[in-house]
C-alpha cells in the first residue's frame, strides 16, 4: 500500500527591532550575559502593562505584502495559556482569531496566516551547575518578550526537499526585507513541521516535530518521521497525535508530549492591549519600501549577465553580495564594451571570496569598493595584467582598499610585452619541452597553453600572455 504524505510548516522568526515586543528592553540576540535585558513587563510581574511595538507590526505587514498576503483591517492580541519554565507569565501574548496577515504564496506553497507574538526565554541545561555538582537547568530571560513572527503554511508540502526549499527562500526574503537576520544558529529562526500519512483517501493523524534549528535537520527530521509513521501503519498500528522533538545526535524524532488542541490553550483577547486598527498604519509606504526580492533578482541577473541559475544563486545568497556584484558589473560595463561578466564573476566567487573566508571578513567589512574591483577585472580583461599578477594584486587591494592601477605601479607589476626580451625565455622553454612542442606542431592547441604557462611561471606572471603566444607561434611555424 502506498501512503500520501501531507506536510505543513510553522516557522518562527525573531524580528530585528531595537526593543522587545511589549516593553522597552533591548532586543539583543548577541547579549552573552543572562538576564540583563529584562524588566517587570517581560518578566511577567503582576500589575505591569504591555505596550505594542509598532516596528514589529510594520515588519510583519511588510513580509505579508511581499508574499502577496492580505493585511487585516482589524486585528488584536490574545492570551495563549500554557506553562513552561521559560515563559514567565504562564501565558504567551499571541494572535489567534485575527492574525495580521492571511493568504499569500511562496514557491507554490500557500500561506495560511502570519501573526505576531512574543518569544519565550531560553533554558540552559548544565551537567554540574550547583555547588553540590548536581545537574541543573538555568533560565535566561533575555529573549523573553522578543518580537516573534509566526508563519503557518497550508499542508501543501509533499516532501523534505520542498520543505527545505520553502524555508530557505523565506529566510532569504526576510533578510532582503531587513526585518530579521534569521540566524538559525542563534535561534532567531526556528521551524516546526506538521506531518501525516494518509492511505485510501483517509485523513492521517498529524504529528508535530518542534524547534528544528537547521535546514539539514529539517530535511532529516521530515524524512525520518515519515518513514517512522509508514512503518507503524504497515504493521497495522495507529499514529498518536503528539508533539515530537528532533534528536540531532541519534538522528531520530522523540516523543515529548501529547499534542495540545486549540481549546487547551484557552485563547481569549488580551485585556491589557487595545485592538489594532490597521488603517492607522501607512500600508502604502510599507509597500513602497519593498525593493527587489530574490526571485525577481534571479531572473534579472540571468538575463543581464548571461549566467546560469546556479551561478546566480551564489550571487544573491545575501543582499549585500548581490549589491556589490551588481555595482561592480555596472562599473565594468562602463569600462569595456561587449562586456563578458564571467571574469568578474570568477574573481568574485573564487579569488575574493577565498580571501574573505580565510580572513573571516564579511562583505560589509570589505575595504575593496565595487569600482576598484571592476577596475581590476577590466585591466586583466584588456591584457594589462596576467591572471597570476591579478590574484597577487587582489590581495594587496584587500589589505589596503586602493585602486589596482595605483598598486600595480607601486608594486612594479607591469607586464613584459617586449618580443625580443620574451623570445629568449620562449626559446629556452622550447628547448626544455620537446614533447609539448611536438604535440603543438601536430595540431594540439592545449600543448600551446602548457608552454605559455611555463613562460608565465618563469617570469613570475609578468609576461604578457598574448605576446608570449605570438612569439611561440612565430618560432614554431
Amino acid at each position: 500500500m502506498s501512503y500520501l504524505p501531507t506536510i505543513g510548516l510553522e516557522i518562527h522568526v525573531g524580528l530585528k527591532t531595537r526593543t522587545k515586543m511589549f516593553c522597552a528592553c533591548l532586543n539583543d540576540p548577541d547579549e552573552k550575559h543572562p538576564n540583563i535585558n529584562v524588566c517587570p513587563v517581560c518578566l511577567g510581574h503582576p500589575g505591569t502593562l504591555p505596550t505594542i511595538n509598532k516596528k514589529a507590526v510594520d515588519a510583519v505587514i511588510k513580509l505579508g505584502l511581499a508574499l502577496g498576503g492580505k493585511v487585516a483591517a482589524d486585528s488584536h492580541f490574545d492570551r495563549k495559556s500554557y506553562f513552561y519554565p521559560d515563559l514567565p507569565k504562564g501565558y504567551q501574548i499571541s494572535q489567534h482569531e485575527e492574525p495580521l496577515i492571511t493568504g499569500g504564496i511562496l514557491k507554490g506553497i500557500r500561506i495560511r496566516r502570519i501573526h505576531l507574538e512574543e518569544d519565550a526565554g531560553r533554558l540552559l541545561h548544565e551537567s554540574s551547575s550547583t555547588d553540590s555538582g548536581e545537574p541543573a537547568s538555568l533560565v535566561d530571560f533575555n529573549r523573553a518578550g522578543v518580537p516573534l513572527m509566526e508563519l503557518v503554511t497550508e499542508p501543501d508540502i509533499k516532501n523534505a526537499d520542498e520543505a527545505v526549499a520553502f524555508a530557505r527562500e523565506l529566510r532569504l526574503i526576510v533578510r532582503y526585507l531587513g526585518i530579521s537576520d534569521a540566524d538559525m544558529e542563534k535561534g532567531n529562526m526556528r521551524i516546526e513541521a506538521n506531518m501525516s500519512l494518509s492511505a485510501n483517501q483517509q485523513k492521517g493523524t498529524k504529528v508535530e516535530v518542534k524547534n528544528i534549528n537547521s535546514f539539514k535537520a529539517v530535511h532529516s527530521a521530515i524524512r525520518y518521521e515519515l518513514e517512522r509513521q509508514e512503518e507503524i501503519l504497515k504493521k497495522g498500528g495507529k499514529i498518536s497525535q503528539e508533539t515530537r522533538g528532533w534528536d540531532e545526535t541519534k538522528q531520530k524524532t522523540v516523543s515529548q508530549r501529547s499534542k495540545e488542541k486549540t481549546q487547551d490553550y484557552r485563547y481569549f483577547p488580551e485585556p491589557d492591549l487595545p485592538p489594532l486598527d490597521l488603517k492607522e498604519f501607512d500600508i502604502e509606504s510599507i509597500k513602497v519600501s519593498i525593493l527587489e526580492l530574490p526571485e525577481a533578482k534571479r531572473h534579472r541577473f540571468v538575463q543581464e549577465f548571461g549566467f546560469n541559475i546556479g551561478a546566480v544563486e551564489t550571487l544573491i545568497e545575501n543582499k549585500e553580495t548581490a549589491d556589490f556584484f551588481e555595482a561592480a558589473a555596472s562599473e565594468l560595463k562602463s569600462k569595456i564594451s561587449n562586456t563578458d561578466y564571467k571574469i568578474l564573476y570568477n574573481y568574485f566567487t573564487s579569488d575574493l571570496r577565498g580571501i574573505m573566508n580565510e580572513k573571516g571578513t564579511g562583505i560589509d567589512e570589505l575595504k575593496i569598493t565595487p569600482e576598484h574591483f571592476a577596475h581590476l577585472a577590466a585591466i586583466t580583461e584588456k591584457g594589462e595584467l596576467s591572471s597570476r599578477l591579478a590574484k597577487k594584486l587582489l590581495l594587496k587591494m584587500f589589505e589596503t582598499g586602493d585602486d589596482p592601477e595605483v598598486l600595480k605601479r607601486e608594486e612594479g607589476m607591469d607586464l613584459i610585452s617586449n618580443e625580443q626580451a620574451l623570445e629568449l625565455v620562449v626559446k629556452k622553454i622550447i628547448e626544455n619541452n620537446p614533447k609539448p612542442v611536438e604535440d603543438y606542431k601536430k595540431g594540439k592547441e592545449q600543448a600551446l597553453q602548457f608552454l605559455i604557462g611555463q613562460v608565465m611561471a618563469k617570469t613570475k606572471g609578468q609576461a604578457s600572455p598574448s605576446v608570449v603566444a605570438e612569439v611561440f607561434k612565430k618560432l614554431l611555424k
